[in-house]
């Protein structure tokens, strides 16, 4: 070797010392660990004496030639900070720049021999090398991004631990990245399996007999095996260290320090916790969501992918259709995307079909049962590899585990206490037990939340269950589980807490807690008294979530488990009665029961003298007899709210008075007066101290405000003011995330605005918008509307064969349930369009029903257009001949609109009879009736009659010029 070849450039700076030839970055002589790659920007950086050095400029001299994007820039700035520890200050960001290193770094010239380390994937060229890996047996699936992510990784660090829960593939992924940086090794590359190990202390003579070390004598340790490897340029790869997990520490610590070259991959349930370490958990296969079910959408996630290809494997010739995939889908979620029992399922599936085994996972653990017999002993049946972990735990570590597989939506830390109370050491110690959990990947930190919450994978917490109940422990956990849930919701023991909007999302979370409480507290061995008040008190988060069957069911259940004639429970009734007769509205219809269960907690609660209930059934009833299409009793009902509302004296209850009143006049057909109440309630609406009602009444009270205001208005013409409010109680309701009021929005103000003014799209983007969330949500009421809706629309559109099938087989499902709410506008369209097909006669006798309807209910708002409609159907029916009883129809419907204050209706019933006077020849007349109408119209909306009205005027103007006429 010549001088110059043996001569290298040091840089120092206090402590520190970069030594380039060596590519060794060192403190006061102790090696910092740091990956190859990541040596290269220090080199970089501290050759450029302090000055700035671009991002662009860093990379390209990093990465020359390469395509890099930022990410791979962040992750080596990390572990040079990482490497720098308490100085980690001396790497300066210039945000949005690039870097600088600070310090006083002064170079000097040192002999020894240099040890090239760069971990490129570049092909070595004469020979292979040696080579410690086992062939590939399968394609690695779903894993690209990981394994490009590993190899920055270990360009950046020279550890990296893969950490997760058993099954979930660290070995394959950690052989993957090992064969592909094999090039850059030479093929010096060596995987040491720790898993047969039962003595610790065989980690050092393991890792050498695997390396092929002769280190001679009894004494091999961690610092024998370092020194054997010393400036070996290796890449390392320690499988399944958790069960020596202090041992393997030691080994790699040793190698680290001691052996620049080296690289280490290591795997385990948990980090080894050693200098220079970097952990990359190992995440889960991307499964489906229950929402999808496109056959490309639901092979697109590599769970799915795996499942199908280790199914052919077998020997299957699976070809999924439609339920099989969906099947497969469902497997895929409920194993939590971990690909060993995957495999599993997979293998059971060749044979049975993915139908069976997805009807068979409650008993998952009998069943997967399937692993290769050349598989380790611990990964031949999903059981096998829990109890691996299980085993490896303390005993108070097994029993928190235990006791936490009773929360089915995952727990808080304050949860997590109550249900491991009076269990000694472990409820002494809850938090540290579960950090020790989440470091083993048994316990899931939940990131979907801001707020310390955690869970347990579903096949984990199905294994501790089966545990739990084994230790005979079940019960106890059971109950207090339950406890804690009933004390959160309904803190007083016999009456819920009044739960604040806000708080709803958070309680929405608990769902699945919720269910399992119920279901044990009305079993044969749980607490039914915890039930009821559990159930009364989750009653507005169903509402909220918009879960009306699932309230309907459990509201019925605990109502069942009461006694009717007990007076200790009487208010706990009274409360299942409201609950249960507002949400028969949304599934079952406005039946009669839905009227009974109200009327008897109206009773109930007067007396009780609670004003409060009394409302709130009040408002229930209404809510009946508007649905039921009985504005007129509807508004007996009104009355009687605001009535109560005085007596509490809360101006809140005296607004929501005004609405009930409101919308009753709305239906019957007084527009001004309507208008008037609704914005009076606009005017002096606040958001309420105490929202509790909001959650019961269902609606946003602003919404609900704006969007019949949107109705009222339109119907007097204003439809700038119209849209604006439909629009912005469509927002509202968006923003909040309420899918009932994101119907009710867009089915009674936006759609009918949008139709009324020509805007088909609009209308159609609305009808689809209620169907599909009606259907998401089972719906009933919205369910039967939007089809309803779609009738109605194809028939404006001119498709009236087509729209009256559909729109007579909405009402009949309609009505079926007891839904009458605007049935008497549906029967007018009905008209409109069988009066298209020609069908006269079948028309008239609809046009006669709805008129009947409409005198008997009080439901008005549509008479002008029935009559305008029977007017029309008249002169269809007439011919050429006089029609003496149309005209008098139109006048009727002009003389009702006006009353009403309808000036929508009132411009349609001008524009026929317009037209019959063009018919008969009295031009001037038309001209009379359509001009005071059409000048009364403000704004720049329009909508399709007042379109054809000034076109019409238009015309007679100039056949009043052609003829002379004045």
């Amino acid at each position: 070797m010549t001088a110059a070849q043996g001569r290298r450039s040091v840089y120092a700076s206090g402590g520190w010392v970069v030594d380039l030839a060596r590519r060794e970055l060192r403190f006061h002589g102790a090696p910092a660990p740091i990956g190859s790659r990541s040596f290269d920007i220090f080199e970089v950086l501290v050759q450029s004496a302090g000055e700035l050095v671009t991002k662009d400029d860093l990379m390209g001299r990093v990465w020359s030639g390469a395509i890099v994007d930022e990410n791979a820039l962040q992750v080596h700035i990390s572990a040079i900070r990482k490497a720098l520890g308490p100085d980690r200050g001396m790497l300066k960001t210039a945000f949005g720049r690039g870097y600088r290193l600070l310090g006083t770094w002064t170079m000097r010239q040192e002999r020894t021999p240099t040890v090239s380390v760069a971990l490129e994937p570049t092909q070595v060229r004469g020979q292979q090398g040696l080579t410690g890996l086992p062939a590939a047996t399968f394609e690695l699936i779903g894993r690209t991004a990981a394994t490009l992510h590993l190899r920055d990784l270990l360009s950046a660090y020279r550890v990296v631990t893969l950490s997760g829960p058993g099954g979930i593939g660290k070995t394959m992924l950690a052989l993957e990245v090992a064969r592909n940086l094999s090039p850059s090794f030479s093929g010096d590359v060596w995987l040491v399996g720790l898993a047969s190990l039962s003595d610790p202390g065989l980690v050092p003579s393991t890792v050498a007999g695997a390396l092929g070390l002769s280190l001679g004598g009894d004494q091999i340790t961690p610092e024998s095996v370092a020194r054997a490897i010393a400036g070996r340029k290796l890449l390392l790869v320690l499988d399944n260290c958790e069960h020596v997990i202090e041992a393997a520490a030691r080994v790699v610590e040793a190698i680290v320090s001691t052996c620049p070259a080296t690289s280490v991959i290591t795997t385990s349930r948990e980090v080894l916790r050693v200098a220079g370490e970097c952990s990359f958990h190992v995440p889960p296969l991307d499964v489906p969501s229950e929402a999808q079910e496109s056959r490309d959408v639901l092979l697109s996630h590599s769970a799915v992918r795996l499942f199908i290809a280790r199914t052919t494997a077998s020997g299957s010739e699976l070809t999924p259709d439609r339920e099989d995939l969906s099947a497969i889908a469902s497997i895929c979620r409920r194993l939590d995307g971990i690909p060993l029992a995957i495999e599993f399922a997979a293998a059971c599936a060749a044979t049975l079909g993915p139908r069976y085994v997805a009807s068979r996972l409650d008993d998952r653990f009998g069943l997967l049962t399937g692993g290769r017999r050349t598989a380790l002993p611990r990964h031949r049946t999903l059981r096998a590899t829990l109890d691996w972990s299980y085993d490896l735990l303390s005993e108070s570590e097994q029993c928190v585990l235990r006791r936490l597989s009773v929360f089915s939506a995952g727990f808080t830390l304050e949860a997590a206490t109550a249900v491991l109370s009076e269990t000694g050491d472990a409820s002494a110690n809850v938090p540290v037990l579960i950090a020790n959990l989440v470091a083993k990947s048994l316990v899931t930190v939940d990131r979907s939340v801001f707020e310390g919450r955690w869970r347990l994978l579903e096949t984990i917490r199905t294994y501790a269950f089966e545990r739990l109940t084994k230790s005979g422990e079940a019960e106890l956990a059971a109950r207090k589980h339950a406890a804690f849930f009933c004390d959160l919701l309904a803190p007083t023991g016999d009456s819920p807490a009044r739960l604040a909007i806000e708080d709803l999302p958070r309680y929405g979370r608990e769902i699945d807690n919720v269910r399992g409480v119920l279901d044990w507290s009305f079993s044969p061995t749980g607490d039914s008294a915890i039930g009821v008040v559990l159930t009364v008190a989750y009653v507005p988060v169903w509402l909220h979530l918009s879960l009306m069957t699932e309230c309907r069911d459990r509201v019925q259940h605990a109502l069942d488990s009461l006694d009717p004639a007990s007076i200790r429970t009487a208010h706990l009734r009274m409360q299942l009665h409201i609950a249960l007769g507002i949400v028969l509205q949304h599934t079952t219809g406005p039946v009669p029961r839905t009227e009974v269960d109200l009327v008897k907690a109206l009773a109930i609660a007067e007396s009780l003298n609670d004003a409060e209930n009394q409302l709130l059934a009040l408002w229930a009833l209404w809510f009946y007899r508007l649905n039921k299409g009985e504005p007129w009793k509807g508004q007996l009902l009104a009355e009687r709210f605001s009535e109560v509302a005085r007596r509490t004296g809360d101006p809140a209850n005296l607004l929501l008075g005004d609405r009930l009143m409101g919308n009753s006049l709305h239906f019957r057909g007084n527009q001004p007066e309507a208008r008037r109440y609704f914005e009076h309630v606009l005017e002096f609406y606040v958001t309420p101290g105490d929202r509790f009602r909001s959650i019961w009444f269902l609606y946003d009270m602003r919404v609900a405000v704006q969007l019949v205001l949107a109705r009222v208005l339109m119907l007097q013409g204003l439809y700038d003011q119209a849209n604006d409010n439909a629009h912005a109680s469509l927002a509202h309701a968006q923003a909040a995330g309420h899918n009932l009021s994101v119907c009710y929005a867009h089915a009674w103000a936006v759609y009918p605005i949008a139709l009324m003014t020509g805007d088909i799209a609009a209308a159609e983007r609305s009808v689809a918008t209620v169907i599909d969330l009606a259907a998401r949500h089972s719906f009933a009421y919205w369910t039967n509307i939007g089809r309803c809706l779609e009738g109605q629309l194809l028939i404006k559109r001119g498709h009236s064969a087509e729209g009256t099938v559909l729109l007579r087989a909405a009402m009949k499902s309609y009505i079926g349930t007891g839904w009458m709410t605007r049935y008497s506008e549906f029967l007018g369209v009905l008209a409109e369009g069988l009066g298209d097909e020609g069908r006269v006669g079948e028309a008239n006798v609809v046009i006669a029903e709805a008129l009947d309807w409409s005198d008997r209910t009080g439901e008005r708002y549509y008479v002008a257009e029935l009559l305008r409609v029977r007017g029309e159907l008249l002169l269809q029916e007439a011919g050429e001949g006089p029609v003496p009883a149309a005209e008098d129809c139109f006048q009727r419907a002009l003389e009702l609109a006006r009353q009403q204050g309808a000036l929508s209706w009132e411009l349609g019933s001008a524009l026929s009879l317009a037209r019959l006077r063009v018919r008969q020849k009295r031009h001037a007349h038309a001209r009379q009736l359509l001009e005071p109408v059409c000048d009364r119209f403000t704004g720049g909306i329009e909508s399709a009659d007042l379109r054809s009205a000034r076109l019409m005027l238009q015309s007679l103007s100039s056949h009043s010029i052609g003829c002379g006429c004045a």
